[in-house]
């Protein structure tokens, strides 16, 4: 069996161009693999849960019974980090039925109530 003198240009030019498509579907095309597209909803929910929850954690803030001088001592704190040990540190982090505060939600009520 003889293979026509085109045959091989053509394999050659598919296989490339299979190649160099799946390339750019990777990297500029917006292609995922099962695990980084797994990864990525992942992410995505941890903050969508965390935004869900600011709320509380803000009105957790104005119902505390010292709240007007830990509101008066927080606006005090310069960095984002110590203000986010004292959301935890204040409880104001602490989900119901959770034991120990969530540090991400912490961060983000701690800019929300350095907002004013």
């Amino acid at each position: 069996m003889t293979i026509p003198t085109w045959a091989r240009p053509a394999i050659a030019g598919a296989v490339v161009g299979a190649i160099v498509t799946m390339i750019y579907g990777f990297t500029q095309g917006g292609w995922y693999s099962g695990s980084s597209a797994e990864r990525l909803a992942q992410e995505a929910s941890a903050a969508a849960v965390i935004d869900a929850f600011v709320p509380v954690c803000v009105g957790q803030s104005k119902t505390d019974p010292n709240s007007m001088t830990k509101l008066a001592e927080f606006a005090t704190i310069r960095t984002s980090y110590e203000q986010r040990d004292f959301v935890a540190k204040s409880g104001w982090a602490t989900l119901p039925a959770a034991s120990a505060p969530s540090l991400d939600l912490a961060s983000a009520c701690a800019s929300v109530l350095a907002k004013g």
